[in-house]
């Protein structure tokens, strides 16, 4: 026993017991949000296709697009279960991440390509989309004032829709964060609307009457593209349906926020992302699908086609039951509504882009040139007027036409789908450790499972991609021209960044690192009446930390996480707020299973020269509830327990009080109070 005996003398010099020097780390991950939260934030950018989806699929294929529009939200949930299972797998879920673990370098590359060209076009459609539907609303209004005069909508939603890319634009260039509060606001009153249209809808139907639409498919032809000579592909049915599906998938575009989003959602998170799945799935099928085949009951065809082309909810409310000031009212809801929602998509747009770029950019796919920070704002603002430039060209270019833009836009939201779909059926035989959750719809056969559900998925997907390549042309010129140059710059930046990139792991976390000379509450950030305290020595065993994870209630209790530096010889205890590579990826594997959790950590470095001593002495500088350590290697887990309680003793402020001391591994939960 006398070579465990560790010197209680040294201990006790180790760091004076009332002051203690502590490296706060801080990441701007670890803000975890409810379901309801998350929801707005997609919806956010999902709700906003309500606006132009209609519009854009009746120039398409004619009367029977609302049939389509619900059809493509019912399949939706299919392609969100996608998303569901890919995120139960990596929390930090995107396309990128997932095409890179099922495909490689140059597969992710080609899909990231898709996804930036998305995000290029989701901007330009909903800022032209709200200033069509300004314009709209002006041009109602200018006859109840006398005023002879129309605005030309496709002009004037230009206009409009560049002064919204450059507010925005600046607002990214300062720094704005996507607000969960403001998301959550937004839904509601969102859903106020959905509601009221909803309502009075029916109403108007059951007073007047309503034309059903038809469900023969009527392509225009336009909607062929490159294949309305061919006459004899009319006769074939299903053709007819996936070009009609292929002009009314725009409606889902947003599914990757899902993505995005689940980093933030808090415990339980995959409970709390299905509900958040099926919030936005009812939400978008009725707000989106339900208003759009009201519109086509309700507004006659020819105003349908022409008049409300651009702006289909206004149609709607323009031709509810009621007298002219009150469904100018109603429509003056609509458009502030839609200015909320679309001006929101434009900002998420930035966002999501900026955001996609630094994470490939991480990886050295990205020339370092284009994260220089911003001098004053410390944003990354070579690629925030990078993106927002081609923005306003794109809004220039296609001098405010919705349905131009509406064609183009498929093309990222296609492929992007096609791509994640696929690479989660290779995920399936490729990685065939426990998921949480999976697509559902498996077949065993033998020692292999047969992903019916995701294969079903992917199919459709790939034939609407396959459609959409050649009726949508310029969707397909510009969306391949797009990604060949996003391709090769990648490229050239890849090569470019080699050197460092050798010296780089871009599987680390960013941490802002900052030294304080006093360990108290109030210098970690502390904010709950209790506390827990954990301590980690190494990322491959953080067993303690799950454990801590999954009793520990957020909204009342704070945890931190405290790794001891331990000091050589007479080194220096000073704090100089940075921390070693080791540190980096321990530190990394806490945020990560945190993540995972849905819980908040607050990680802290403390420099001893007695590591057991130094967790007594930060449990009682902090007043902690229960302390978790790790199973030792070296000592026998009673020994560390007697240990531990003589430095408890001798920590302890005035007034001693009982600690609850566990000692965790894979197997067993050793349980003292001292």
């Amino acid at each position: 026993m006398k070579k465990y005996l560790l010197d209680i003398a040294e201990a006790k010099n180790a760091l004076p017991p009332k002051k203690m020097q502590v490296v706060v780390i801080t990441t701007v991950m670890l803000s975890f949000i409810s379901y309801w939260r998350a929801s707005a934030i997609v919806i956010s950018d999902l709700g906003s296709s309500a606006y132009y989806a209609l519009g854009i699929a009746e120039k398409a294929v004619g009367p029977s697009a609302p049939w389509f529009i619900l059809f493509v939200m019912l399949f939706a949930y299919g392609i969100r279960a996608v998303y569901i299972e890919s995120s139960s797998m990596f929390v930090r879920g995107g396309v990128y991440r997932v095409v890179h673990e099922a495909l490689g370098a140059t597969a992710a590359k080609f899909s990231v390509s898709a996804l930036i060209f998305d995000y290029l076009i989701t901007g330009p459609i909903s800022a032209v989309a709200a200033g069509q539907y300004i314009v709209g609303l002006l041009n109602s209004l200018m006859p109840s004032i006398g005023v002879d005069q129309t605005i030309p909508s496709n002009i004037g939603a230009m206009v409009i829709g560049l002064c919204i890319e450059v507010y925005f634009w600046r607002k990214n260039l300062i720094g704005i964060e996507e607000s969960s509060e403001k998301a959550l606001r937004i839904f509601q009153v969102t859903s106020v609307l959905a509601v009221l249209l909803f309502v009075w809808s029916v109403v108007t139907i059951v007073m007047r009457g309503a034309s059903i639409p038809p469900f023969t498919v009527s392509l225009s032809p336009d909607a062929m593209g490159v294949l309305k000579n061919v006459d004899w592909l009319r006769t074939i049915g299903v053709v007819g349906v996936l070009v009609g599906m292929g002009h009314s998938i725009l409606a889902v575009s947003g599914e990757e926020t899902l993505a995005q989003v689940y980093r933030e959602i808090e415990a339980p998170k995959l409970k709390n992302l299905l509900k958040t799945g099926m919030i936005i799935f009812v939400f978008a099928f009725m707000f989106t699908g339900v208003n759009s085949l009201f519109a086509s009951m309700i507004v006659p065809q020819h105003e349908l086609l022409g008049v409300y082309n651009d702006n289909v909810l206004s149609g709607l409310a323009m031709h509810l039951a009621g007298t002219r000031p009150f469904l100018l009212l109603l429509q003056g809801f609509v458009v502030l509504v839609g200015f909320l929602i679309l001006a929101g998509a434009v900002n998420t747009a930035l966002i999501g882009a900026n955001s996609v770029l630094n994470r490939v950019a991480e990886d050295g796919v990205l020339h370092d040139w284009f994260r220089h920070p911003h001098r004053r704002f410390g944003t990354s603002y070579r690629i925030i007027n990078t993106l927002a430039i081609l923005q306003l060209l794109i809004i220039v270019a296609t001098r405010g036409d919705v349905y131009l833009l509406g064609e183009i836009y498929a093309f990222g939201v296609v492929w992007s789908f096609v791509m994640k779909a696929y690479s989660m059926i290779v995920l399936r035989f490729k990685v065939k450790t426990h998921r949480e959750w999976r697509v559902p719809f498996n077949i065993k056969a033998g020692p292999y499972e047969l992903p019916i559900g995701l294969g079903t998925i992917f199919t459709v997907l790939l034939l609407l991609g396959i459609v959409n390549l050649f009726t949508k042309p310029y969707a397909t010129v510009g969306g391949i021209l797009f990604s060949i140059i996003l391709y090769v710059t990648f490229g050239i930046s890849e090569r470019a960044n080699a050197r460092r990139a050798a010296l780089r792991n871009p599987g680390l976390e960013r941490f802002n690192v900052h030294g304080q000379d006093l360990l108290t509450v109030e210098s970690i950030g502390c904010s709950h009446p209790q506390r827990k305290l954990v301590a980690a020595s190494a990322p491959n065993r953080l067993y303690q930390l799950k454990r801590c994870l999954q009793e520990t209630d957020p909204d009342t209790t704070d945890v931190v996480v405290m790794h001891a530096k331990i000091l050589a010889g007479k080194e220096d205890a000073t704090v100089d707020g940075s921390i070693t590579t080791e540190q980096d990826r321990l530190f990394t594997e806490v945020i990560l299973l945190a993540e995972r959790e849905g819980k908040t950590v607050l990680p802290i470095v403390v420099p001893t020269n007695n590591a057991l001593f130094a967790v007594a002495q930060t449990a009682a500088n902090l007043g902690v509830d229960e302390v978790f350590l790790g199973v030792s290697e070296r000592y026998p887990s009673d020994y560390l327990v007697e240990q531990f309680a003589i430095y408890w003793g001798m920590a302890q402020l005035e007034g001693g009080r009982p600690l609850v001391l566990r000692m965790v591994n894979g197997k067993s939960d050793v349980r003292e109070v001292l």
